[in-house]
Parts: structure tokens; sequence; C-alpha cells
């Protein structure tokens, strides 16, 4: 396995365990640390958390098995990007009540967007067979 295949699915599976462990954390927080708003925010952060680390995991397969590219790497850091921009931003927010982190939330999902973009260049641009 080449070290960039190796290193996005590595961060992906570290990500979605610690996706895992802070969905159990909001699911048995106490009220006094997250209010009804901030246990909502706070489960919209893990679920981000989630499926993009499950993404993560499938960049990094591509990568390996069909085309190592350039465009799949940069998918990849810039999904990474996204998660601690997005969901930390809302984690932070949930827990803390400090509004001005919802700012930052935007740009993390931009970079999510930005992230997918890029992993769909990557895979229309996969060498294709005739079958």
């Amino acid at each position: 396995m080449s070290k960039s295949a190796q290193s996005i699915m590595l961060t992906g599976i570290i990500g979605a365990a610690l996706a895992v462990a802070f969905g159990a954390f909001g699911a048995h927080a106490p009220k006094q640390i997250l209010s009804a708003d901030g246990l909502r925010i706070y489960h919209i952060a893990v679920n981000y958390h989630l499926w993009h680390s499950i993404a993560l995991i499938a960049i990094g397969l591509t990568f390996q098995a069909v085309h190592p590219s350039q465009l799949l790497k940069a998918s990849a850091w810039v999904m990474v990007a996204g998660i601690l921009l997005f969901s930390g931003s809302l984690y932070l927010l949930s827990l803390t009540g400090l509004r001005w982190f919802g700012m930052i939330t935007p740009v993390g999902g931009l970079c999510f967007l930005v992230a997918w973009i890029l992993f769909a260049i990557a895979v229309y641009k996969l060498p294709t067979t005739n079958s």
C-alpha cells in the first residue's frame, strides 16, 4: 500500500473513531454541559464528522486501488480541513456557547464542497475501459 493511501485511510479511520467517541459523549453529556440547542448543534457536528471520515477512507481506497492522483490527495486534505473547521467549530460552539465559533463553520462547509468537487473530478479523470 502506498504511504499516501495509508495516511489518508488512517486519517479517516481515526476520524471515524473520534466521531463515535464524540457522539457517545454527546449522548451522555449532562444537561449542564449541553443545552437542547447545543445538543442539536453537537449532533450536526458528529454527523458531518463521521460521514466525511468515511469519505476519507473511500478516497484512500480509490487512491490505492484505482489510481493515485494529486486531485485525490488534495480532496483528502481539504476534507480534513473541512472536518476540523466545520465540525470543530460546531463542537466548540455547542460546548462553550460562544456564538462567534459559528462564523468559522461556513468555511468548513466550503472545504467540504471543494473536497467533493475535487473527488468528483479525480474520478471523472480515471482511466476507463470499454467493458
